[in-house]
């Protein structure tokens, strides 16, 4: 498919998806986040995509949402801006529910959305140079969707004061605070990313995916609703297909057959 602000690229069992508004820092508007919910809607069942790698193109990652398209919405009814939020929060949505491994390759800076693409991923690498900002305070208004998964990364104190004061800090104090998981030069990022698809790929794709469902639902469930979902997930996956298939390779001192995959 042929895409306006973004390239997508299958490399193997993997999907690149690259921000192609270098002129603009990869800033998002409303043709991006309609396409990147396309795309990601298109590879989602995809059995031959086992992970998707998110960067940008340029200098940046991505710079959030693209301002001049923001001033236009100063002439939207209530109801228009609210339809342009909400399909902000159909992609972070698209995202996060996704069933394979994202990757964020960060190649630069990201701002205001652009953090909460990074949020929304399962690993997120970035250079050392980079940097970062909630910057919607100083434009008068705040990071209100991105909020609900940007907790979930670094916690409510952290957010609260990056978000009222809109400080940049890098990604050294990114990863301390849990935004990014490694710090990677440049030069070393090709291949420490594909470390990381080999280690995927060596997972088993079905078990990836309850690995997420199992995050999510820790957050949705109240504490004993929690532990009776486990208790049966466990208990299901055990007799699954995928799960015999993994004990009797181990067993058998065989390789699974997702491995080859």
């Amino acid at each position: 498919m042929t895409y306006k602000t973004l390239e997508s690229e299958r490399v193997g069992s993997t999907l690149l998806v690259t921000l192609d508004r270098p002129e603009v820092h990869n800033a998002m508007n409303d043709g991006m986040l309609g396409e990147l919910v396309s795309c990601f809607g298109k590879y989602g069942a995809d059995p031959e995509i086992r992970a998707v790698v998110i960067t940008g193109k340029g200098k940046s990652f991505s710079a959030g949402a693209d301002l001049n398209w923001m001033r236009g919405m100063v002439e939207y009814t209530e109801e228009e801006n609210i339809d342009d939020s909400r399909l902000l929060l159909e992609l972070y949505d698209t995202m996060y529910y996704y069933p394979k491994p994202l990757i964020a390759r960060v190649n630069g800076h990201a701002f205001g959305g652009g953090v909460g693409l990074m949020a929304v991923c399962d690993i997120v690498l970035a250079v050392p140079d980079a940097k970062f900002a909630f910057s919607e305070i100083k434009l008068g208004i705040i990071p209100s969707v991105i909020s609900t998964y940007v907790v979930k990364r670094i916690g409510p104190g952290n957010m609260k004061r990056l978000f009222i004061t809109g400080e940049r800090f890098d990604s050294h104090y990114a990863r301390e605070i849990g935004l990014v998981d490694a710090v990677v030069k440049e030069e070393d990022m090709d291949r420490e990313l594909n470390g990381m698809l080999e280690m995927l790929n060596s997972s088993a794709p079905g078990a990836v995916s309850e690995v997420k469902n199992l995050i999510r639902m820790y957050h949705e469930l109240n504490h004993a609703e929690y532990r009776e979902f486990t208790v049966k997930k466990i208990a299901r996956l055990r007799a699954s297909a995928e799960g015999q298939a993994g004990i009797n390779a181990f067993l058998n001192k065989e390789k699974p057959p997702w491995s080859d995959a």
